[in-house]
């Protein structure tokens, strides 16, 4: 009677989690110190505080608990299994006992619910607390997790660096951007799992899909169909044309958090407006997140092949503007961004790095859903396209011959030469030894004309396209464009060569034409075209010069201010005709901002940001956005009244650190007439100083 009575009060007075350590050990602390969050294949200890010690005979069962609605439950096995099993030891004295569990490294990720049992010699439960809680992730520092990365400044760069730069402009001249991930910010982490819980298999069958969250393949696919809106619930809506008045230009972004907080806040409804690379570096801030090395790619002259031919089929009218057809068509990207991630595949040949293409950026179907990838890098380059996913797609991304064709008034086509080295160039990443670009272009194929990628085209069974010229000699004529780096706001001058091989002087009628573009190739307007008969002597070069003015490209330019220029060759005696397209990227001014003094956790720290106006015209409307990893939030200061031409705006803003390291503080301006202007600073936070002081007695 008096065991029995004893009973009636808890024994079980407190379970602690002791987040502070696990979370250090786990590299989580950035992400949060009081929550328990732990990373899977890694060990992590919890103590329980009795009222008494343990009675005879009895002893302690653990079991796990999974999803909204606890579809899933996991025993915890008292001793050591195969490997593939939770199990966890226990060492304790009178009212304390230390318990370590030991989770699989191919554990489901996500958040669990501990219910610690007491259980009676006979097998009855005495006694339970469930209130503990605890998240797991990937764990790449694991040698027995497919995502494990044996390299620490890998994965320093691809799992706990926060700040990024994300590379724009075109092959031969390369801007870039910075980015804040922010994936150990407030709150971020919760916001990925709910991506998950809200993806169609999540909704569909829950207890299926909480199962199959431990192999990344399976949710790294479901993170690129999320980060869309298309079909589903997800996060961006993507939209490639202005206006955006009803949302957000995809432009003006300079970080994942803000879009990923108001996706959440606004009951996951999906958050107006993305494109490409705002899709990539939400989807590597998720990744990131939830433990898969990832980084963003981006490749310049980037493919889109919808009919799956491997080559790129440009369709222009008799003007050279792309041809009107209410028929999908093949398209070209100045750059198009994606992601990679890290994991160990079984279905690759040996010597795979491990790398896997993923786009979340909606552009073809893949088992019924807008997403791409994961798909291996090594297959790419080796031509393997029969491996899952979507392998001939990124294939033709980055390898795809252009085959440009005139489509006369009367239905005829003329093909002009084939363009077999122009995509998938300059292929680009952050490096991980600083904020400068790193090449992998060899990552994803052989050299141009080396007989390894001949061998790979025929591997893929792609047709490998004869010369230009066919079986006969070239002609005589070859045509290029070139140009400075001219400025946006400047009036600038494009020259058009015209070079004769031959021995006999030739004449041609020589075509030039300046549009507006997106970086996705759709028109926005003509700026500016000029037709001309010109003679060139042998063996010498003809220059034409097309000026371009500020007053005539503003009116069409998008927001990219990517000026797209053609050249049309038509010569008797030649084969074809002759094109030759250039992408000109006019350059962005940069912001200026300082924030000098020391930088202290939660001190009060002023930034200083300036701008000069170097447009020939008032800017209205003009805004700053400023936001940075552990330094603030996103905030947004506007600017009183116009900024006239030349004139200098400056603002300050005070915040106070609230973590420490090498943090960025990035600011973006835009107006009506000026948009996507950027600006970075690095600030290294300290932590407070407190004096050590001794008393002597």
């Amino acid at each position: 009677f008096k065991l029995t009575n004893r009973w009636k009060r808890s024994l079980i007075i407190d379970v602690d989690l002791r987040s502070h350590e696990n979370n250090l050990a786990h590299r989580t602390r950035e992400i949060d110190r009081e929550r328990l969050i732990v990373r899977r294949g890694q060990p992590f200890s919890i103590t329980l505080q009795f009222s008494d010690s343990l009675p005879p005979k009895h002893h302690l069962e653990l079991v796990l608990h999974l999803g909204k609605r606890e579809e899933v439950a996991i025993k915890v096995q008292k001793e050591r299994g195969a490997g593939d099993k939770w199990w966890f030891t226990q060492q304790g004295a009178q009212d304390e006992v230390l318990l370590t569990l030991h989770s699989p490294a191919d554990a489901i990720i996500g958040h669990y619910r501990l219910a610690v049992l007491m259980m009676s010699p006979d097998g009855h439960i005495v006694e339970k607390a469930d209130k503990a809680r605890f998240h797991l992730l990937y764990n790449p520092w694991c040698k027995d997790d497919v995502v494990y990365l044996p390299d620490e400044s890998l994965l320093q760069e691809y799992v706990m660096n926060e700040d990024g730069i994300i590379y724009m402009g075109s092959w031969d001249y390369i801007r870039s951007i910075p980015w804040n991930y922010g994936q150990f910010e407030d709150y971020v982490m919760d916001i990925c799992f709910e991506v998950l819980d809200n993806s169609k298999d999540a909704l569909k069958n829950s207890q299926m899909d909480i199962e199959r969250r431990s192999d990344p393949v399976y949710v790294s696919r479901m993170i690129t169909a999320m980060v869309n809106s298309n079909g589903d619930r997800g996060v961006l809506w993507g939209k490639w044309e202005e206006p955006y008045s009803d949302g957000v230009a995809p432009y003006r972004w300079t970080g994942s958090v803000p879009i990923l907080q108001q996706w959440s806040k606004a009951g996951v409804r999906a958050v107006k407006y993305g494109q490409c690379w705002v899709f990539a570096a939400v989807a590597c801030t998720v990744l990131r997140c939830l433990g898969v090395p990832t980084r963003l790619i981006t490749n310049f002259n980037s493919a889109h092949d919808v009919d799956g031919n491997l080559s790129l089929d440009v369709l222009l009218n008799e003007r050279l503007e792309s041809y009107d057809s209410r028929a999908r068509k093949d398209s070209s990207w100045n750059f198009h961004c994606w992601v990679e991630s890290w994991m160990t595949r079984d279905d690759l040949p040996k010597g795979n790095d491990g790398w896997q293409v993923l786009d979340p950026t909606p552009q073809e179907l893949s088992d019924g859903e807008f997403c791409c990838g994961p798909c291996p890098v090594t297959a790419i380059k080796e031509g393997i396209l029969g491996v899952k996913y979507d392998a001939p797609f990124v294939f033709a991304e980055v390898n795809a011959d252009i085959i440009n064709w005139i489509v006369h008034q009367d239905g005829r086509r003329e093909k002009l030469r084939v363009d077999q080295a122009s995509v998938g160039r300059n292929i680009s990443t952050k490096s991980v030894y600083g904020d400068t670009r790193e090449d992998v272009t060899l990552h994803y194929k052989y050299p141009e004309g080396s007989r390894e990628e001949r061998e790979v085209y025929e591997k893929a069974g792609r047709r490998v396209t004869e010369p230009a010229y066919g079986n006969e000699a070239p002609g005589q004529l070859q045509l290029s464009i070139k140009q400075a780096k001219p400025v946006f706001g400047t009036d600038f001058d494009v020259i058009v060569e015209v070079e004769n091989t031959g021995v006999t002087d030739a004449h041609a009628q020589l075509t030039m034409l300046a549009i507006a573009v997106t970086y996705n190739s759709l028109h926005r307007g003509e700026c500016q075209r000029q037709t001309i008969s010109v003679t060139v002597p042998a063996h010498k070069v003809h220059r034409e010069v097309l000026r371009l003015h500020y007053d005539d490209y503003v009116r069409c330019v998008s927001e990219h201010h990517l000026i797209r220029v053609k050249a049309l060759l038509e010569a008797p005696g030649e084969n074809e005709p002759i094109m030759a397209v250039a992408n000109i990227p006019l350059s962005m001014p940069e912001l200026l901002v300082q924030v000098p003094g020391k930088a202290v956790v939660w001190e009060q720290l002023t930034a200083y940001i300036s701008f000069t106006n170097p447009l020939p015209v008032p800017l209205k409307g003009g805004v700053f956005t400023v936001e940075g990893s552990g330094l603030l939030s996103s905030t947004e200061i506007r600017v009183k009244g116009d900024v006239a031409p030349g004139q200098k705006v400056s603002v300050k803003l005070s915040f106070s650190p609230m973590r420490t390291g090498v943090r960025k503080l990035l600011v973006d301006f835009d107006s009506d007439r000026l948009k996507d202007v950027k600006g970075v600073a690095t600030v290294v936070v300290r932590k407070k100083y407190t004096p050590f002081i001794t008393r002597l007695y």
